[in-house]
């Protein structure tokens, strides 16, 4: 597992602090938007978040079904963003078009992301779009030679970040229990998702001194997974975005289905019902707080036009301002509003692939 994540999670902590300028609530931790940013210049997103698209809509509208793939699990926090944008844009009047929504996780999700970089030219390429995040971004670039020079980036919509929870079978009750039993060398299992989930479970050995094989990493699909062998009781823990286990944590819900927050992946606890996770240096002062923000987006095919990527960058903007996407996505969900357009998007992750290949010897 690569610990190499100093450059790019510099990069994403820029892309929070524009949460704090570019419009959009947060219910997220206060620290998601720093005062000032960890990153290089070069490695910030556009200062200016907030410019309008051209004033004039390009000529393109949908006119057929548009085809919108995910390359995590049903349940899982990018299907649950992929469902809650469609949604919006069928009932806010955006697209008049059905949107198919599938799920297709083979070869960790590699498998559609070339299915959709190679889209060719036309209906089908402007028809569709994929759920991209930095959790899809850096396994593709560990693993194949897919770039996002292969993608047309489209927006940026939202911040998010992790916390670990334990199950109804999990044999520990806090994270101070979890320090211990590791102290006294036994060995425990903590199931995520691919990509930013990893990351952050990277930065947390790393800053914990602990081997990967006594704190062992059991990657899944999508944190639906992860949460359902947590549920089983397959593994001692889960680490998993609030989006993902909101459901589990709600009052009333039976206690053989109740995920336990123990530990918050940030500078700073959450609210609400996740406000008794305490963060790593409340557990034990010694460590310090670790934390992976992870931005959530969306992508085209390589041959998508120029039109229909101004299309769903605008509309995607339209979304980004809608009540329902600020009260039953990013409030409910915990995470902070950051529209990026689409020559951002594109400048901001295009960086952030610069900067985590050249961190990690990737050429």
């Amino acid at each position: 597992m690569r610990k190499q994540f100093s450059l790019i999670l510099a990069a994403a902590m820029s892309l929070s602090l524009l949460a704090g300028c570019g419009g959009g609530s947060s219910s997220a931790p206060a620290s998601s938007a720093p005062a000032s940013s960890a990153a290089p210049a070069s490695s910030a997103a556009p200062a200016d978040s907030s410019k309008e698209a051209p004033a004039e809509t390009a000529a393109f509208t949908p006119e057929k079904d548009v085809d919108w793939f995910c390359a995590s699990s049903p349940g899982g926090g990018s299907d649950i963003f992929t469902r809650m944008i469609s949604d919006i844009m069928t009932k806010e009047g955006l697209v008049s078009e059905t949107f198919l929504v599938t799920n297709k996780t083979d070869g960790g999700g590699e498998v559609v992301k070339a299915q959709v970089s190679e889209t060719k030219a036309g209906k089908a390429a402007d028809h569709t779009l994929l759920t991209f995040n930095v959790g899809e971004l850096l396994p593709m670039l560990d693993n194949t030679k897919r770039r996002i020079e292969d993608f047309t980036p489209l927006a940026v919509m939202a911040v998010d970040k992790q916390l670990i929870f334990a199950g109804p079978q999990s044999p520990y009750n806090s994270f101070k229990e979890v320090l211990d039993a590791l102290a006294e060398g036994k060995t425990v299992t903590l199931g995520g998702s691919k990509g930013d989930d990893e990351a952050t479970f990277a930065l947390l050995l790393e800053e914990l001194g602990v081997g990967e094989d006594q704190f062992i990493y059991v990657r899944h699909d999508s944190s639906g997974e992860a949460i359902t062998e947590a549920l089983g009781g397959h593994v001692d823990l889960c680490i998993s975005k609030p989006a993902a286990t909101a459901q589990y944590v709600e009052e009333g819900v039976d206690d053989s289905k109740r995920m336990r927050p123990i530990l918050a992946c940030s500078t700073e606890r959450y609210t609400g019902l996740l406000a008794d996770a305490p963060t790593l240096s409340e557990v034990d002062s010694k460590y310090s707080d670790v934390e992976f923000p992870t931005w959530r987006g969306i992508v085209g095919p390589k041959d998508m036009s120029p039109e229909a990527a101004q299309f769903w960058s605008d509309t995607l903007k339209k979304v980004s301002e809608t009540d329902q996407w600020k009260n039953d996505y990013l409030a409910k969900n915990l995470l902070i509003g950051n529209y990026l357009t689409l020559e951002e998007t594109k400048e901001f992750m295009t960086q952030q692939q610069v900067d985590y290949m050249a961190a990690n010897g990737i050429s």
